[in-house]
């Protein structure tokens, strides 16, 4: 299993980062497939090749640099083709970098990954792109929205990867895929050159192999940026060592037996090791699904009317403006991204705004409150990341709503603006299952020590 340790302490040493770029890229290439990437840079050799000199001339390898990373094709490379999986984008250039791009120093960036169209998705059956097949079963999805950023490391394509998380879109895929994935406190990491879904609540995190790497990938994106005003700057202290951790059982009622089952067994793991747990409520929790399906649709509608054909990306080229705009929408949107469009602005329109997504927020503030609650008693929450399995591919796209319900678990963090992170508990078959550890409002630092705990 590669690893950021193992890499940098083979650089300079055994292998070159030219070598090891190559060996990644042949990688990408005998999985194809798996269809994980959309865009392969040609940059990647060129950057390896900085790094090696940078080497040579005695620099010290620290934070991410000589690492082979994968990149969600909704973060901004500048220079590299950015469609965020739809066909309105097939012919967009990013013109600059995205905050956390820059702040990868040193990084080898092979590529840009697969995802449900604009983020829209919790399967990875909506790209434009064809789907991303589970490294672990190519019969069944992978997860979304970051689904090819996941397969890309269960899969051996990347060291590590970068993926965004509105409702469970880091989470999610590395429950079915594998491997670790973690959605920071929202604001910990820059939104800058993140093309946005839902403003309020994305949030961009790695996906990794182990803990380790993710709080080392975390460190370098981390941190304040003026060009974005919710940025945070803050130190990541935490030394809690001894937890004592929270269940919501009404949560866990609702998950399918064989995720249950594994999730238990983790709990008497961690009883082992001195861990406490106690039973909690949090009582609107289980109005996190609907109130996100209100509030996102909401954002979505008015972040997806810039792509009109006009001002970049694809374009019908009609007579008239209203039929250009019309008809590349029409043309080039997915179904999914047509569907949250619509509702969206039914749910904004004169009469339903007070109606749905005035009390959409109040239920917000709720479920706030509910793990502000919580927090009072415990150090930290715990639940399966999702509710079941990886599915086969089309058993539930015609479903919507059980789609959607793959959020069950995940979107509470996201709504609340609390970081979570998954982990891979075990497998049902050669099915991946993680479980979720949630803590307070910037306390990853808890969240890696328990991680490390875990992984033990």
């Amino acid at each position: 299993m590669n690893s950021i340790k193992k890499i940098q302490s083979e650089l300079g040493k055994e292998y070159s980062c030219i070598d090891i770029t190559k060996k990644f890229l042949k990688t990408i290439e005998d999985k194809r497939d798996i269809n994980a990437f959309i865009t392969i840079r040609e940059e990647a050799l060129s950057e390896a090749r900085e790094v090696d000199k940078r080497i040579k001339a005695g620099e010290k390898l620290t934070g991410v640099m000589g690492i082979p990373m994968a990149i969600k094709d909704n973060i901004l490379i500048k220079g590299t083709k950015c469609t965020a999986a739809s066909k309105i984008l097939d012919n967009y250039i990013a013109p600059y970098n995205a905050n956390v791009i820059d702040k990868l120093d040193g990084a080898i960036l092979l590529g840009k990954t697969n995802m449900d169209e604009f983020a829209h998705g919790s399967s990875g059956e909506h790209s434009a792109y064809g789907n991303t097949k589970n490294p672990n079963d190519a019969e069944y999805v992978p997860g979304g929205s970051s689904s090819g950023s996941a397969a890309s490391v269960a899969g051996e394509m990347a060291v590590c990867a970068l993926g965004s998380d509105t409702a469970g879109s880091v989470r999610q895929p590395a429950s079915f895929c594998g491997v670790v994935g973690l959605k920071p406190t929202y604001g910990a990491v820059s939104r800058y050159g993140l093309m946005s879904m839902v403003c309020s609540l994305d949030q961009i995190g790695p996906l990794t192999n182990n803990v380790e790497d993710a709080e080392t990938v975390f460190n370098v994106i981390r941190g304040k940026d003026e060009r974005d005003s919710t940025s945070l700057d803050y130190k990541l202290e935490d030394d809690k060592k001894e937890f004592i951790i929270g269940i919501p059982d009404e949560l866990i009622n609702d998950v399918d037996q064989e995720v249950k089952d594994i999730f238990n067994e983790s709990v008497k793991k961690l009883e082992d090791k001195g861990v406490k747990f106690k039973s909690i409520k949090v009582p609107n929790f289980k109005y996190g699904i609907p109130c996100y399906y209100i509030i996102t649709p909401a954002e979505i509608s008015a972040n997806l009317s810039r792509y009109d054909g006009v001002k970049f990306g694809m374009s019908s080229k009609s007579g008239d403006i209203l039929s250009n705009y019309l008809e590349t929408r029409g043309q080039y949107l997915g179904e999914e991204a047509k569907r949250r469009i619509m509702i969206g602005t039914h749910i904004l329109s004169s009469g339903y705004y007070d109606a749905y997504y005035l009390r959409a927020q109040k239920v917000r503030a709720k479920i706030v409150e509910d793990f502000k609650n919580a927090f009072e008693d415990v150090d930290l929450i715990f639940t399966p990341t999702s509710p079941f399995l990886p599915f086969k591919f089309n058993e539930k796209i015609k479903d919507p709503v059980s789609m959607y319900l793959s959020d069950l678990l995940t979107a509470p963090a996201n709504l609340a603006g609390v970081p979570a992170i998954s982990l891979p508990a075990g497998k049902v078959g050669n099915l991946p299952v993680g479980v979720q550890f949630i803590a307070p409002v910037l306390k990853e630092k808890r969240l890696f020590n328990i991680g490390k705990l875990f992984e033990q």
